[in-house]
């Protein structure tokens, strides 16, 4: 389907559940808010979900599921969380054993589901104020990083910072920090500008997820804090078994994109 036919996290959701949609959303339902996916039995809820608080730059929480339920009512109405992303990551012992284009036959009734804030969100108020997004202007996965920066642990759940990147003119990389610290539920403002060196990040043009893009002379890379942590996360602690949205294969709500603005 085309991107002008998805238009409402309603469309986007029905088309990953029809097995129209496979790929990334971003640029997808200008105006809705998208969502990090995390689901875990529920023995170690608790543990992640402090993991989240204690970590709300990469973790910002949207909403937490019943055990066993795959509707979050506050996020959309039909909302499947089994079978309404377009790729889906299941793990074991912490390692990555296969990528799903649904979850059905995996669920169990003591899962829980965590809805993270996603930085596909703020990047409309981005477009809007003008500047370019690169890997939306592309066609492309934004380039994400696992970096040298500690996340502070929470039980068994402990591991690096992953951050996504943006190319800026330093002029628009000053505007782009004041637009996205209005948006604490995704993310907020940057982790990080310029030297990604400093961060533990050898190479921009080999992201551990997602797809590089160019950074231009005059320009600066700016680093935010990601929704794919918890999947490095699961990695380094060897989590048993979670299941988790592909890194650029996101939920998307029915939340409006707008209402989340601070002040």
């Amino acid at each position: 389907m085309s991107p002008i036919e998805l238009r409402s996290g309603e469309a986007v959701r029905l088309a990953a559940r029809n097995g129209q949609l496979r790929g990334q959303t971003a640029g997808l339902a200008c105006g809705f808010v998208q969502a990090n996916l995390v689901i875990l039995p529920a023995a170690e809820a608790t543990d992640f979900l402090r993991f989240c608080m204690r970590n709300p730059k990469p973790c910002p929480v949207l909403d937490v599921s019943e055990p066993g339920r795959r509707t979050m009512p506050r996020l959309g109405g039909d909302l499947d969380v089994a079978r309404d992303l377009p790729a889906y990551r299941i793990w074991r012992d912490g390692n990555l054993v296969e990528e799903a284009q649904d979850i059905e036959a995996l669920w169990r009734s003591d899962l829980v589901t965590f809805a993270l804030g996603c930085s596909f969100s703020f990047e409309e108020a981005l477009v809007a104020d003008g500047l370019t997004v690169r890997h939306v202007e592309a066609g492309r996965n934004v380039p994400m990083y696992r970096t040298s920066l500690a996340c502070e642990p929470a039980g068994p759940f402990a591991g690096p910072l992953v951050v996504s990147m943006r190319p800026f003119r330093p002029a628009d990389a000053v505007r782009a920090i004041q637009i996205t610290s209005r948006y604490p539920a995704v993310h907020g403002a940057p982790v990080h500008l310029g030297r990604p060196d400093l961060i533990g990040i050898a190479d921009l043009d080999a992201p551990d997820y997602g797809d590089a893009v160019a950074v231009a002379d005059d320009e600066i890379p700016v680093f935010w804090a990601c929704g794919v942590t918890p999947q490095a996360v699961i990695t380094a602690a060897r989590t048993p078994f979670a299941i988790t949205h592909a890194p650029g294969c996101m939920l998307v709500t029915d939340l409006v994109n707008a209402r989340l603005a601070a002040g």
